[in-house]
């Protein structure tokens, strides 16, 4: 059976600056806070940076080159809000918006639509040496960073995402410190939420006021699939909370100008919110264009018990909780088929998301900005890469994608993460989630059977079946070039 998708859907790959440009101290590029904290002995594995990363700074136009080989229509990128206003205050640097321009330039001229990203984590230093996301001024000076880039590129850039993934600058930054900026403790999450909701709402005013009218503004996600573990009342209360602190912390301002009144009461004997000020929600409560859905993974929790844990499976181990108002909620591993990341494989919960999203903002039209996974990817003899597990699990999330589709969500589009394998944060260069091999001594890029099998549904909008573990070997292979 084979699944065909609408005319007119977008099969792009995601990136971001971070984690593919390098040249990080070039063309008048200060540290972000990915900077500093690769920098911080224990922070990533095996002290890895991103300071070349893959050398996409260099090598853009061979990396789009090599998209639309691939038959890819839509790119997602993110700027480096370091490279373009190093101190998070001023005028911009015109070489870094030149990269921009340059990198949106290249795409056009392949047919290949941009979708930038504002801001994918990497803050410039100097503005977390003044207090970072918990800081109201923060959010304040990011609306300026969106004019200067929309005054940049909006004549030629008609799609623009503000923020991927708030949840992880707030609470893997702040609360349990397995991102940058690294800190820890329980409050400070909160406020970093609160002005990381505020920073879009500010943000997607700016682009209005610059961008011309066909301009679609958006925010990506990364909202859990939260399950109980049984239906005990405690379980139940404990997928509540985790579901206040992952989800609604953000879609409740975003979609209907409130916090959810569960959250203000779990966290209560942490803060009483007096850093929301009048006016806050109304602006952060701003039209969406459309809305990115990031997904990889279920979570499956109980109440306390005896093996409880501090932290969340899949987010790096720390000793600090990034549930605050909730660390005694137990996380336990879904069951089945794992990534490397350890991840359980569950396209259902793509499914959930998509329907529960369509239900939570009726008419904006969603995006999955984010699906991928990684595995443990290697040249054969040949030179060959053969990842047929990705392959795999594309399809099954594909197909619940479709399914979504079949029941009246309005997708528009699907992004790899992602085309290439590259820096994945605290866990440096050990983890392989690109379709594209990526041989980091050399720089050389090796087109997966993954890489294959995308570029024939990209070219074609048909999902086929997958037919046995070989499914995706293209004939001869994936060659190194």
């Amino acid at each position: 059976m084979t699944l065909s998708f609408p005319p007119g859907f977008l099969w792009g790959a995601a990136s971001s600056a971070y984690q593919i440009e390098g040249a990080t101290q070039e063309d008048g590029r200060t540290p972000s806070i990915w900077d500093t904290f690769c920098r911080t002995p224990g922070k990533v594995l095996a002290g890895d940076t991103g300071d070349v990363a893959i050398d996409h700074y260099h090598r853009f136009r061979d990396d789009i080159r090599l998209m639309a080989g691939l038959g890819l229509n839509a790119y997602r990128f993110s700027v480096s809000w370091s490279r373009v206003q190093p101190t998070g205050r001023g005028p911009a640097v015109q070489r870094g918006l030149d990269f921009y321009r340059a990198l949106v330039d290249e795409l056009l001229a392949h047919d290949i639509r941009p979708a930038l990203t504002l801001y994918h984590w990497d803050l410039p230093q100097e503005l977390e040496d003044a207090g970072g996301w918990p800081q109201r001024e923060t959010a304040e000076r990011f609306a300026e960073y969106a004019g200067i880039v929309a005054d940049a590129l909006g004549d030629r850039v008609d799609f623009w995402s503000t923020l991927n993934e708030p949840w992880c600058s707030a609470f893997l930054g702040y609360a349990s410190g397995v991102h940058a900026p690294g800190r820890t403790g329980r409050v400070a999450p909160l406020r970093a939420a609160h002005h990381l909701n505020l920073a879009h709402g500010l943000a997607a005013q700016a682009l209005r006021a610059v961008l011309p009218a066909r301009a679609r503004i958006a925010i990506s996600l990364n909202p859990a699939v939260v399950r109980a573990r049984t239906a005990d009342p405690g379980d139940l209360a404990a997928r509540r909370r985790i579901d206040a602190l992952a989800n609604r912390v953000f879609s409740g301002p975003l979609l209907r100008g409130a916090y959810p009144e569960d959250l203000l009461r779990d966290t209560a004997a942490l803060t009483d919110w007096s850093f929301v000020r009048d006016g806050d929600l109304a602006a952060i409560r701003q039209p969406l264009d459309a809305l990115g859905i990031n997904y990889y993974t279920p979570s499956l929790v109980s109440a306390a018990t005896g093996d409880r844990r501090p932290r969340h499976d899949g987010h790096g181990a720390s000793e600090h909780s990034p549930w605050p108002g909730a660390e005694d909620v137990v996380f336990h591993r879904p069951p089945g088929d794992r990534t490397e990341m350890g991840w359980a494989v569950d396209p259902g919960g793509l499914y959930e998301l998509l329907r529960h999203y369509s239900r939570e903002a009726p008419g904006v039209p969603l995006l999955i900005t984010e699906n991928g996974a990684a595995y443990d990817d290697k040249p054969d003899a040949d030179g060959v890469v053969h990842d047929p597990q990705r392959i795999a699990y594309l399809h099954s999330h594909l197909a619940a994608a479709h399914r979504a589709l079949a029941d009246g969500v309005d997708l528009r589009g699907y992004f790899l993460w992602s085309l290439w394998d590259n820096f994945e944060w605290s866990y440096g260069y050990s983890k392989r989630f690109g379709a594209v091999y990526v041989d980091y001594a050399t720089q050389a890029r090796i087109p997966k059977s993954s890489a294959r099998w995308y570029a024939r549904l990209a070219r074609t909008g048909v999902l086929p079946a997958v037919q046995g573990p070989a499914a995706g070997r293209p004939a001869g292979g994936a060659r190194r070039p």
